[in-house]
């Protein structure tokens, strides 16, 4: 390996360590549900995000606060050396997609059928801290 792809490679590897990120997959709530709670917490910092997901009566709310913790942990094994409250940690990236949907029959009046759908989602949350901001 010569040494300017080495060079890059290092670059890219510091770089990765600012971030962090968790994912949670099939969830069984829908994606528009949870997109309410996720536009609530996006650019914040950690604290008020944890603050507003706490107390927010959403039951999305308890499944991203807990996906914001686990983000803050995966953060932690990172940069072992690094204190959090210096860190100055936000929430850079937050994303709902659309996952696997159960389909289900309800019977309706005259013989027909109504398909229900049950839809899932999955979240992906991206830590990113202020100090060491490299656009």
């Amino acid at each position: 390996m010569g040494v300017r792809k080495r060079n890059m490679a290092e670059a890219i590897k510091e770089g990765k360590k600012q971030i962090a990120f968790a994912k949670l997959n099939n969830c069984p709530t829908s994606p528009r549900k949870m997109r309410l709670v996720a536009d609530l917490v996006r650019g914040k910092q950690v604290e008020p995000a944890l603050a507003i997901l706490k107390f927010n009566q959403k039951e999305a709310s308890g499944k991203i606060e807990k996906l914001l913790l686990s983000a803050i942990a995966n953060w932690q094994a990172k940069n072992e050396d690094a204190n959090i409250e210096d860190a100055d940690l936000f929430v850079k990236e937050i994303r709902v997609d659309g996952g696997s949907m159960l389909k289900r029959l309800r019977p309706a009046p005259q013989g027909r059928a109504h398909r229900i759908r049950k839809r899932s989602n999955h979240v992906t949350l991206v830590l990113g801290d202020n100090n060491n901001i490299q656009s």
